[in-house]
């Protein structure tokens, strides 16, 4: 796997936020926009998928953090690939532990695949993390939840999706949001209104603002501004 894009923090770091691209697509293909939405306290973490053929393009190689054999929902899975992109984003998560950022402060995201391998690897992961963002995808190895699932119920997830998406049906979206919910405490499923296989404005200002939420932006911007203003 090629070096991850990683956006520092414009403060001194507190938070970061690992987030991985959908099917075909690098680190760079969303780097630029989520370090316009991110707190200054929060590095940017965008790895590149490793090519890899990928059978539901005809064996065409392309980045892809596992292999998808079809789009239907019920259609058998690449488990041993799924497993694996797994371990590396874990991989990650403990580097940034490691690094003094506690779990707790680390926000797991992803578009499409890499939506798919955030929840995941959230929902495998045996220590609670600030929040998964995922974007336009799926559940994967839905049968195996909950048993699966290694962490919190409380961790709070974000699932956004177009109702016009022809690559990953909005169905498959909502089926996932209900699987969810029935194990999972704190899940929101926002539906984008002629929203296609893609990003929108007014998601990624809702993505700003979940993640405000979750790492308590604006408490410590209230602070500042308090501090800045007493009169002695």
């Amino acid at each position: 796997m090629s070096a991850p894009v990683i956006v520092e923090a414009t403060a001194k770091q507190t938070a970061t936020l690992i987030f991985m691209h959908g099917l075909g697509d690098t680190g760079h293909g969303w780097s630029s926009a989520l370090a316009a939405i991110r707190p200054p306290f929060m590095k940017v973490i965008c790895p590149t998928a490793p090519t890899q053929p990928v059978s539901l393009n005809a064996g065409f190689r392309m980045p892809s953090w596992f292999d998808l054999k079809t789009l239907d929902i019920s259609g058998p899975e690449d488990e041993p690939g799924i497993q694996a992109a797994r371990d590396n984003v874990h991989g990650m998560i403990q580097k940034e532990i490691s690094a003094g950022i506690p779990a707790n402060r680390i926000v797991l995201g992803g578009f499409s695949q890499g939506g798919a391998l955030a929840l995941y690897s959230a929902l495998t992961y045996d220590q609670p993390l600030a929040g998964v963002v995922a974007l336009s995808c799926w559940l994967p190895l839905h049968k195996k939840f909950p048993g699966a699932k290694l962490n919190s119920e409380d961790v709070p997830i974000f699932q956004a999706h177009g109702d016009y998406d022809p690559v990953v049906p909005y169905k498959f979206g909502q089926l996932s949001a209900s699987l969810l919910k029935s194990f999972m405490k704190n899940v929101t499923f926002k539906t984008y209104s002629g929203l296609s296989h893609s990003s929108s404005d007014d998601e990624m200002d809702d993505v700003k603002d979940i993640i405000s939420k979750w790492t308590h932006w604006e408490g410590q911007s209230m602070a500042r501004k308090a501090q800045c203003c007493q009169i002695s």
